[in-house]
């Protein structure tokens, strides 16, 4: 674990704020110690515990908003209750014809400092003043496909967009955009994941306040 001493001055335009102490859990022993004492802090791998479920890992490739690899593996995590949920939302859509395409779960923080300095739209990225609740492994990205074509349900954006039309509640769209997306939300609020308000694809779970932030690469999870 170590201690960062960040002032929100240095990454944003406001005035200076006190520096506070940020806590980032970097050592693979103190993460399995977690684990012991309490097992839904577990990181759990999203495609072993749903087989079923559709990977487009894109910072495992150059098809994102940075154009660089950011992952050395194209695998995703989250927390041991977020997987739960997950499991139940693929088990319920199934039963309708869909099925979930993850595009990132759990993120190292580090990968969240490399965001915030070359997004273009810091209302896009989170602040690492702060860290994001990818780092706790408390948010996924997602959305739904059609299983019989593969295809994913038509959104107002594609993922991963910086445009004003990526918000969860953005209008005018299509009543086919409207109709997914908010089946997309509805289903997702029901087990405990809420939508980012201004990102369609971003689901944070209920509760990642408990749990801490991570810097710990996908290699040695």
């Amino acid at each position: 674990m170590f201690f960062l001493f960040v002032s929100l001055s240095g990454f944003t335009q406001t005035k200076p704020q006190p520096w506070k102490k940020l806590i980032v859990v970097n050592s693979y022993n103190q993460y399995l110690a977690s684990v012991k004492t309490n097992p839904n802090n577990e990181l759990v791998e999203i495609k072993k515990a749903i087989p079923n479920i559709t990977l487009d890992i894109r910072y495992a490739t150059k098809n994102n908003f940075m154009k660089q690899v950011m992952y050395k593996q194209a695998r995703a995590f989250a927390r041991k209750p977020v997987v739960a949920s997950l499991k139940k939302i693929q088990k319920e859509l199934n039963r309708k014809g869909y099925g979930l395409k993850i595009f990132d779960g759990y993120r190292p923080y580090a990968t969240t400092v490399q965001f915030y300095k070359k997004a273009s739209d810091k209302n896009f990225v989170a602040n690492p003043a702060k860290g994001s609740k990818h780092n706790r492994g408390c948010a996924v990205d997602l959305t739904i496909i059609n299983l019989k074509t593969g295809k994913e349900l038509a959104m107002a954006t594609p993922y991963d967009s910086f445009s004003a039309a990526a918000a969860a509640n953005y209008e005018p769209v299509s009543k086919e955009v409207r109709k997914n997306r908010n089946f997309l939300m509805s289903t997702m609020k029901k087990y405990g994941l809420n939508v980012l308000e201004n990102e369609w694809w971003h689901y944070d779970f209920v509760g990642w306040q408990n749990y801490d932030l991570m810097d710990i690469p996908f290699e040695k999870l």
